[in-house]
């Protein structure tokens, strides 16, 4: 992620990126030149006037359709896939490789990827949310038996056999004892298939016991990115050269927003060899205000040169702002009833808690954390036949490519984003920013120009996860029912600073992010609901918010998941079964067709697994508990329902906590890849707990105070714990898997100290300090 878009973007995306709707347009497949491309009609085209005139080349593009070009197939039967989403770690390229291969019934060493440019065709260029499997699933899965179906008919022409007599199987169209392959039919047949929307919606997909590729854990079916990224073949963003380019090192300014260069002086870094020149950037889109370029004809050169160019600036109004100030104007702002969206907007709040037999409530905090992705932030630029060119990982190109425009004031065809591997991506690259002072700097220096960030740079010109405060209360009854339950939550918004016409509304019509809220209208029925999700203005000026692996959920989720233990504390009942009790999967808590079926009741069904196999109410030794939380994941209409038992053991004496054991159960629906999704699991879980214990920063002065390694410390090998994964058998909607792991680990963890030495933690991470802190006050 988030990675993660809101609601409203990701209705845009499905209906007009990559994975296109099927009803909105017609499927076209045809010879060109030396193979076979499948591609959409437009839908304003008729089939009766379309040119089917083949063009030369594997990529090149039918010129009277519109280029949604899913895959193409070459005159050897080697299937190339065109990737529109960033790869990042997380085997997205074969992931949806695997759904076309397994319609088109090709097998899997003939395929091939290819991570395409930013071009108008591919529609919403974007990666995050845990979308991707999910958004592609049923267009690609078509696109495939679509190209299949052709195969074989024309197979059937070229063998003399009727259509119903021959089948496909690895690449091969049988009809009998006779038997074409894929390449044959390509050298020697004429593919000329048209498909309406309504004969695309009718193909008779595979059932799930049918499918060969998808689902199984099949070590032969390796993920195609692996090879070169063990053999160090891969190219990264980071490792793009071009001819003639020069090396630049920024100058970053003490604030990210209002910072202005009154003076440059670069007498001392003329002494280092290959020193070019300083520059202060002119930026019109006023993404970088304040930067300074230092160029040189290497990075050693230009790294060593900055540090010694003296640049005085003048600060912006967040030059004194501290963390303490971000979240005391969020508590600020929670107590203003009138401010904020209403997101989740029962009647009957007030009254439940008017009426209630007693009530409980909590504040709840996150700190600033940083992406810190292993590869820092980088760009190639250069201007070449009146195009920019931009050499750099992306995970969101149609949200740069209109500030890239601005800045360099020409038009948004007039730039092109290169696609390259992303050495992690977490959400950070969801902004590009980082592709403008690049861009600007090439244009500044009038040659191409490779800009590089160190750690110190990328830690602070990061786009952080916003630091958060909450407040939670909940109304009971007579027997300890929940009547009620109140969730306020204030933080920085991403989607608000950096692309506000995609805020969602509210219930009361205000706009609002919902990446900063996700996870609090939650599948728990409580009676009268009232979820209210709040801007934090100081946080939005201070910094740019940022999508970090999760985004809202990763407070939400902490707070609604810990309040829950609390609540089940209050009424002395087991937290286990506190929590089944309220998912009754009734109302709007029922679920829907296709992506929720089921709804509560398989979040109901992964806590009773997770709680089964982590022994849940067995006995713990001493300072040891087990605690366990649920997560939906992101979005609620397209949920992976998840659940978490954490084993900890406290040190009294230093306030450590060792986590021994994380076990898991997910239900993702249909699991595509399984060794993708287990290593996405194993990987979301443990920055999970590295953000619980181990992760976070603070602003000073308008900066985060910690800018590398020696003092942002993540988790450390040695602190790693035994972990045991489920995925649920499932042929349910494939939903995300990015995410959910990450956000459920955190207050799973945060029960478990309260199981094992008695103290509630509600502040993020949950440092020794801190928990020591608290054992003293208990004492």
């Amino acid at each position: 992620m988030l990675n993660k878009l809101p609601k409203a973007l990701s209705n845009k995306a499905q209906a007009d990126n990559q994975q296109i709707s099927l009803q909105r347009r017609s499927f076209m497949i045809t010879a060109a030149g030396a193979g076979f491309t499948l591609a959409f009609l437009r839908a304003d085209m008729s089939f009766a006037d379309t040119d089917l005139a083949a063009t030369t080349g594997t990529k090149s593009i039918l010129p009277m359709f519109d280029p949604t070009i899913w895959f193409e197939m070459d005159r050897d039967g080697l299937v190339t896939v065109n990737i529109a989403k960033a790869e990042m770690g997380q085997h997205v390229g074969t992931a949806l490789a695997r759904i076309v291969a397994e319609e088109l019934e090709v097998s899997w060493d003939a395929i091939r990827l290819h991570y395409v440019d930013s071009d108008p065709k591919w529609g919403t260029m974007v990666t995050g949310g845990s979308w991707s499997v999910w958004q592609s699933f049923e267009a690609l899965s078509r696109a495939g038996a679509a190209g299949r179906i052709a195969l074989i008919e024309e197979g059937a022409k070229l063998m003399g056999a009727s259509v119903d007599a021959c089948e496909a199987r690895d690449g091969v169209v049988r009809a009998g004892s006779k038997t074409i392959s894929y390449a044959d039919i390509i050298r020697k047949g004429n593919l000329s298939r048209k498909y309406s929307p309504e004969q695309l919606k009718a193909i008779v997909l595979k059932t799930p016991e049918q499918r060969r590729l998808i689902g199984h854990a099949d070590l032969t079916l390796q993920a195609i990115d692996i090879p070169a990224k063990t053999n160090g073949s891969a190219v990264y963003g980071i490792d793009a050269v071009i001819e003639g380019m020069v090396y630049a090192r920024p100058r970053l300014p003490p604030t990210r927003n209002g910072s202005k260069v009154v003076s440059i002086d670069d007498s001392a870094a003329k002494a280092i060899k290959g020193y070019i020149k300083s520059i202060a950037l002119d930026d019109p889109s006023d993404t970088v205000p304040g930067w300074v370029m230092v160029f040189a004809d290497s990075f050693s050169a230009a790294n060593r040169a900055a540090e010694l160019v003296n640049i005085k600036w003048s600060a912006g109004a967040a030059a004194t702002v501290s963390e303490d100030d971000i979240i005391a104007h969020g508590t600020k702002l929670i107590a203003d009833k009138a401010v904020g969206t209403l997101v989740v907007a029962d009647g009957g709040v007030e009254d439940a808690f008017s009426k209630a037999k007693q009530t409980l409530e909590q504040d709840y905090t996150t700190s600033t954390v940083l992406h810190f992705q292993l590869e820092p932030v980088n760009a190639v630029a250069l201007f070449k036949d009146g195009v920019w060119h931009i050499h750099t990982g992306n995970q969101w190109q149609s949200l740069i490519l209109p500030t890239l425009a601005k800045a360099l004031g020409v038009a948004e065809t007039s730039v092109i984003l290169h696609t390259y591997l992303l050495g992690g991506g977490f959400g950070r690259r969801l902004n590009g920013d980082y592709a403008v002072p690049a861009a600007l700097a090439a244009k500044a220096i009038g040659r191409p120009v490779k800009m590089l960030c160190t750690r110190a740079d990328d830690a602070r010109f990061d786009s952080p996860r916003s630091a958060s405060i909450q407040h939670v209360r909940m109304a009971f009854g007579e027997n300890n029912a929940v009547t009620a339950m109140e969730h306020h939550a204030c933080a920085g918004w991403p989607t608000q600073v950096m692309i506000p016409a995609f805020l969602a509304k509210g219930k009361d019509g205000k706009p609002y992010d919902p990446f900063s809220i996700s996870g609090a209208d939650h599948w728990y029925t409580v009676g009268a609901h009232r979820v209210r999700a709040i801007s934090n203005d100081l946080a939005n000026s201070t910094f740019r918010p940022g999508w970090l692996r999760s985004v809202g959920p990763g407070w939400t989720n902490w707070a609604v998941e810990s309040f829950m233990d609390e609540a089940a504390q209050l009424i002395k009942a087991d937290p286990l079964t506190f929590r089944l009790s309220m998912l009754d999967a009734k109302g709007i808590n029922a679920g829907s067709a296709p992506n929720a079926v089921g709804g509560a009741a398989r979040l109901a069904n992964v806590l009773k697994r997770a709680a089964e196999k982590a022994g849940w109410g067995s006995a713990m030794p001493p300072d040891t508990g087990l605690g366990i939380a649920s997560t939906f994941g992101q979005e609620r209409d397209m949920p992976t329902w998840t659940a978490c038992v954490a084993r900890v053991k406290v040190d009294r004496k230093t306030g450590m906590v060792k986590v021994e054991k994380l076990v898991m159960v997910i239900d993702a629906g249909t699991i595509i890849h399984p060794d993708g999704a287990l290593a996405q699991a194993e990987g979301g879980a443990l920055w999970g707990v590295s953000m619980a214990l181990h992760e976070g920063t603070t602003f000073v002065n308008g900066e985060v105070r910690d800018t590398n390694l020696n003092s942002y410390t993540p988790l450390r090998m040695a602190d790693v714990p035994e972990m045991e994964f489920e995925f649920v058998s499932s042929t349910e909607t494939a939903t995300g898997m990015g995410e959910p792991p990450t956000t459920v680990v955190a207050p799973a963890i945060g029960n478990a100290i309260f199981a094992a030495v008695g103290v509630r933690m509600r502040h993020l991470p949950m440092r020794a300090e801190a928990i020591l802190a608290a054992l003293g006050k208990k004492v």
